[in-house]
């Protein structure tokens, strides 16, 4: 159980990587991903990568500065734009719905305008899913300056695509529905400079 722990990369650049273990049973064609980061970081890094054979990009959330997100699913991408962070943590999650190919993304508990991706497309269960590095190949192919430095914590990864209420309770660190990753249960394993410690603060 990870209540109240983070992931600490500790190096910038880093090659250090957390492989998460998620019970996938069919492919997806809706999903949320939800975290929370902590970085000074200005260059690119990526914050949740899962790869499949076919696609390195498959759902991967990327910051490739500090007043920018982007959102992949199966390798295409869109972008939402952002207030510059405050130093402080920040709470997104990204969902998105085959049928309609609607990708929603959330900020710190609001949502912003919605977008278009990826209608009709099927997401691949059989995933390399990692924290830490962006994946150019299935479980590898990084690029250090890609990497992530900094804390995270509060990793979810669902099959559904979450309800506003969902969200918002997200961010609140509230009672959430059943994942294939979740924090409070997680299977994972560290690979190289990563330290779990507690939260320094709520």
């Amino acid at each position: 159980d990870m209540y109240r722990k983070v992931f600490v990369f500790r190096k910038d650049p880093s090659d250090a990587y957390v492989v998460l273990r998620a019970k996938l049973e069919q492919p997806l064609s809706n999903l949320t991903v939800c975290l929370r980061s902590y970085t000074d970081l200005t260059r690119p890094h990526s914050l949740f990568s899962y790869a499949t054979k076919a696609q390195d990009n498959e759902i991967l959330l990327f910051k490739p500065k500090p007043e920018e997100y982007r959102f992949y699913v199966g390798g295409k991408f869109v972008t939402f734009r952002v207030p510059e962070g405050h130093r402080d943590w920040e709470h997104v999650c990204a969902s998105w719905e085959s049928a309609t190919g609607i990708a929603e993304f959330w900020l710190n508990g609001k949502p912003w305008p919605r977008k278009g991706l990826q209608k009709g497309y099927t997401v691949g269960a059989t995933a390399a899913i990692l924290l830490g590095q962006e994946q150019d190949s299935f479980g590898g192919g990084f690029d250090l300056y890609n990497s992530f430095s900094g804390e995270l914590t509060d990793v979810y990864l669902w099959d559904t695509g979450l309800s506003p209420d969902k969200m918002r309770a997200a961010f609140l660190s509230l009672r959430l529905p059943p994942a294939l990753l979740a924090w409070k249960s997680l299977s994972y394993e560290v690979k190289g400079d990563v330290v779990v410690k507690s939260r320094l603060r709520e």
